[in-house]
């Protein structure tokens, strides 16, 4: 492996990507971002997959952007901070459900991609921080309008202001985790989610996930609420149909549409 990078493995239909650099608390790097996207682009078509986890290795989720490399691209007149931020809105673009589980260090860019999963669970050991103030950084309108979405205003400003870092429990108070685990507990407990939601209609989890995403920022949009509503849905047939058998219903996952990046591939040699 190298030293650092982004992981997939795939187990029946959950795919777990791993932010694996543990010499800086899976920091971020640009080729490492650039395999995250090669990764998501692979995911996306693969109608078995059903479920996404992100997660960091070694005992952090990640503590951000490499400041290394935010310096050097700086010197060369490159922001590194929208590389972070197109990452972030692919992420929170992808089309299946995601749930973020995260212990140790989430902070800035760690931050950005945990705030554009669906799902977050923490371990009690998590630390959540918002730093681009420490910096001298202005943290990107879309990211800020997620993180006010997510937390309010009060909430975002004083995370945002402070650039402090808060643990898990004052992150579920505040609405930024859904669950918090025992230390130890965060592979299984996010697993065991993620097989929970797997079990469910996808095409059903697509569309609710659409239409709360439009919800959460403009309002609904009819042509979203179209696209789902259109045409025969396999998987309410099913449903109902198991619930008068008293039987675990089989969803086909005739998979509910989505719409790919203008131009982009699967990446080969994944997983």
């Amino acid at each position: 492996m190298d030293a650092a990078s982004v992981h997939l493995r795939v187990t029946g239909p959950v795919a777990t990507v791993t932010i694996d650099h543990p010499a800086r608390r899976n920091a971020l790097t640009t080729a490492m971002l650039d395999r995250f996207e090669d990764v998501l682009t692979a995911l996306q078509p693969d109608h078995d997959v059903r479920v996404l986890v992100l997660t960091g290795a070694a005992g952090d989720f990640s503590a951000g952007m490499d400041i290394r490399g935010l310096r050097s691209a700086r010197e060369r007149g490159i922001e590194l901070e929208h590389r972070m931020t197109a990452a972030e809105e692919r992420l929170a673009a992808f089309s299946k459900p995601t749930v973020a589980a995260v212990e140790g260090y989430c902070v800035g860019g760690g931050m950005q991609l945990a705030l554009a999963c669906d799902l977050r669970v923490a371990s009690e050991n998590a630390r959540f921080g918002v730093t681009p103030a420490k910096l001298g950084i202005v943290y990107p309108p879309r990211t800020v309008a997620r993180l006010v979405r997510v937390l309010g205003p009060a909430a975002a400003k004083r995370l945002v202001f402070t650039a402090e870092l808060i643990d898990a429990d004052a992150a579920l108070r505040i609405g930024l985790v859904d669950e918090v685990t025992a230390p130890g507990g965060l592979a299984a407990r996010a697993a065991e989610l993620a097989q929970l939601v797997s079990t469910r209609s996808p095409i059903s989890v697509a569309a609710a996930k659409a239409m709360i995403d439009a919800a959460g920022g403009n309002g609904i949009d009819e042509t979203v609420t179209r696209r789902w509503s259109q045409g025969a849905n396999p998987d309410a047939a099913e449903g109902i149909d198991a619930f008068l058998a008293g039987r675990p219903p089989r969803f086909s996952g005739e998979r509910a549409p989505a719409p790919q990046p203008a131009g982009s591939v699967p990446a080969p040699g994944l997983g």
